[in-house]
């Protein structure tokens, strides 16, 4: 098996397209802490001068402008390095969404289903987001806060390397309280973020059932679910907070304590006569800047954490399997379809199709009946290659679907399922989905030739009426009218209906039905109907029970020869009696 890797080296590859721009980042840094140590050299200049009794102006300005000068080229280096660094990230931020949104379209849509929406919007809005933080100053900021207490401590060692090692006296004190707060860390890291995540997808699910919470009367605290992903989440982080409190509380006090060691010893060896006071005094001065970066490095560590995580999240998508399709196009000379010994069953193992064989002519209708859960879906799925098939094979005009290229294939096939997803765009943008490169005239004569011209042109703004979220601020005919629109304007050779009027009432049903008998002219169609009385002119039907083929044949055929389709017609009948 593959080895997993690490995250951070991940890291290092996704931002490998801006790899020269966080070198100059970090190159621009070191020069600010080059810059930034120039004002304590100055101090140790000055402060023998002052114990000389230099009283010339002239002096100390030359020093103080030295300073001065090394200050303001510290920050406009450390700018700099902010800048560069932020436009590497946001360049590599982007890089990451488009990996992602482009993974997307090449995994089985298995993933898609089994994968709560919550879980992918996080990932590619909220964790990337969170990336940008840690990524546009932890380059610039980390080397900082790392160089500058090396390159003190290089400069007390050069003074006296005795105050040079008081000055670190309370490191490893610090360090061991360091230890302790961060045991086990990435472990409860990881349980703070599933907590998070499962609080998302709560939040998410919350969301999207506001209508029965509100309709039986329920409020966020009664429902259980949501109250208590958000109750175990805050649980968790303060309990963890607890239990470190006090090794972050001595850590935070011990180590900046460097006057506890420099002051004593300086003392004894002043004493001594060993170590002068222009040294010393500047000793004192230096010491007290070794710690407070350290601190300031410290808290990159739940960032650090986080990024791990971020990139684990990121890689679990990135790395997931896709539909494997060769690149070179194939050559279709007719629609017709095949599938043959076709057997298939989801990761979780049970089975939905044993060996299915069938025959589809090009440029007839075929349907599919039975009952519910029996496979009817799945079949047309893996002919519009959603999912790849366990064993057996499907093809089109006798060539495996594997065979062929994804986009090719995406380009036979318009497939209109019960509840087609229209986007937060304008109607025109949502049926030019269709065919992209279409332009308006053409849009205008798909929507005429199914039916449904009329009707937009009613809309507030025509077609250029946005529809909201998934459609939201039209019916549910509305919405399947214009995605059949869609279909029509991409005049796709293959056209799958997945119960396509299921959920829409008669006098909208009338309307798709004509509509739908414009896009399937001349084409190779195949429809799933729960009313039977819409699928009796099919030149075949299915019908489809437990994973197998019952019988098929057209409708008078199965009326003779299919006990399930003779009770299916006749309870459909009943119904129909009734209304």
């Amino acid at each position: 098996m593959k080895k997993k890797q690490s995250p951070m080296p991940r890291l290092m590859e996704l931002a490998a397209p801006n790899k020269r721009k966080y070198v100059l980042s970090v190159v621009l840094a070191i020069l600010g802490v080059a810059a930034g140590f120039v004002p304590f050299i100055t101090v140790s200049k000055i402060v023998p001068l002052l114990m000389d009794g230099e009283t010339a102006i002239s002096v100390y300005l030359k020093w103080c402008a030295l300073a001065g000068a090394g200050f303001l080229a510290k920050v406009c280096f450390f700018n700099l390095s902010t800048f560069v660094s932020h436009t590497a990230t946001f360049e590599t931020l982007y890089e990451i969404r488009i990996q992602l949104a482009d993974k997307l379209t090449r995994v089985p849509m298995g993933y898609m289903i089994n994968t709560p929406s919550g879980q992918l919007k996080q990932i590619l809005v909220d964790r990337v987001e969170g990336m940008e933080t840690t990524l546009a100053h932890l380059i610039p900021e980390l080397t900082a806060n790392f160089c500058i207490p090396v390159s003190i401590l290089i400069y007390l060692l050069f003074l006296d390397w005795r105050m040079a090692l008081a000055s670190m006296a309370t490191l490893p004190v610090g360090m061991l309280c360091y230890i302790g707060m961060t045991k086990g860390y990435e472990e409860k890291f990881q349980g703070l973020m599933m907590r998070a995540r499962n609080m998302t997808n709560t939040i998410v699910e919350y969301i999207g059932g506001i209508e029965v919470i509100k309709a039986f009367n329920q409020s966020a605290d009664s429902y259980e679910k949501y109250s208590d992903a958000v109750e175990d989440n805050a649980l968790y982080a303060v309990n963890w907070m607890k239990s470190v409190q006090i090794y972050k509380s001595m850590m935070f006090t011990i180590w900046p304590s460097v006057l506890v060691s420099v002051l004593p010893v300086g003392c004894i060896l002043y004493r001594k006569g060993s170590l002068g006071v222009p040294v010393f005094v500047t000793c004192i001065v230096l010491s007290l800047g070794i710690i407070s970066p350290i601190l300031n490095a410290m808290n990159f560590t739940d960032s650090i954490a986080q990024m791990k995580s971020i990139i684990e999240e990121i890689c679990s998508v990135l790395d997931e399997k896709e539909l494997e399709r060769p690149v070179q196009p194939v050559k279709f000379n007719t629609s017709s379809i095949s599938m043959e010994n076709v057997s298939f069953s989801y990761e979780y193992g049970t089975s939905i199709l044993e060996r299915i064989n069938l025959s589809i002519p090009e440029k007839t209708i075929t349907a599919f009946v039975g009952p519910s859960g029996g496979g009817k879906s799945t079949i047309t799925k893996l002919i519009a290659g959603f999912w790849d098939v366990i064993s057996g094979e499907v093809k089109i005009d006798g060539i495996n679907i594997q065979e062929i290229p994804l986009e090719q294939l995406m380009d036979q096939i318009a497939y209109i399922s019960q509840d087609n997803y229209l986007f937060d765009d304008t109607v025109l943008e949502n049926i030019r989905m269709g065919k992209p490169a279409a332009r308006d005239e053409e849009v205008y004569q798909a929507a005429k030739d199914c039916g449904c011209y009329d009707f937009i042109l009613k809309l507030e703004n025509g077609f250029q009426t946005v529809v909201g979220g998934a459609g939201g601020h039209l019916s549910g005919g509305e919405r399947q009218r214009i995605a059949i629109a869609r279909a029509v304007l991409k005049n796709a050779p293959i056209v799958i209906f997945d119960e396509a009027t299921a959920y829409i009432d008669a006098e909208n049903e009338a309307l798709i039905q004509e509509a739908m008998a414009k896009v399937v002219a001349g084409k190779t169609v195949l429809m799933i109907a729960h009313r039977l009385s819409t699928i009796t002119d099919a030149d075949k039907i299915v019908v489809v029970k437990d994973g197998h083929i019952e019988a098929e044949g057209t409708h008078h055929n199965l009326l003779q020869t299919c006990f399930l389709y003779q009770e299916m017609w006749k309870a459909h009948m009943d119904t129909k009696d009734v209304a």
